[in-house]
């Protein structure tokens, strides 16, 4: 196998990922994640401009509390278009940390998941694992 073979296999996508399956769900959730945020945004707009008559409008605690959710909502879009340059970058599926593959049930619900569920998994709650006999 040539070298350029091997790293080309190594990135492919993991088996029973549909290149275009997964494109079209992403970027319908990525639609859906813009949508949100373009009404957060105008949402955020309009409660900031209504004076409350205390002459403090950037710190009325509605317009905050969208603006909280708005930067939230963007993260999450940004979530999508980073999972979107992973499926054509050819990494998609495959977890960041360790490179093994992200159940599918998981992208089934978070397609844009970055981590395996071991390498998610906050410290302290770690599955164990198991230890290599060094022979």
């Amino acid at each position: 196998m040539m070298p350029t073979e091997r790293s080309t296999v190594a990135n492919a996508p993991p088996e029973g990922r549909d290149g275009p399956r997964w494109r079209a769900r992403l970027e319908a959730r990525w639609q859906a994640r813009l949508e949100e945020l373009t009404e957060l945004a105008l949402a955020y707009h309009a409660a900031a401009d209504v004076p409350d008559g205390t002459g403090d409008e950037p710190g009325r605690p509605e317009a905050q509390t969208l603006l909280r959710l708005a930067v939230a909502a963007r993260r999450r879009l940004e979530d999508v278009e980073e999972a979107l340059a992973r499926l054509a970058a050819g990494s998609f599926g495959r977890c960041e940390q360790c490179g093994s593959e992200i159940p599918p049930g998981l992208l089934a619900l978070i397609p844009e998941a970055r981590y395996c569920p071991r390498c998610d998994a906050p410290p302290g709650r770690a599955e164990a694992r198991p230890v290599r006999n060094p022979r």
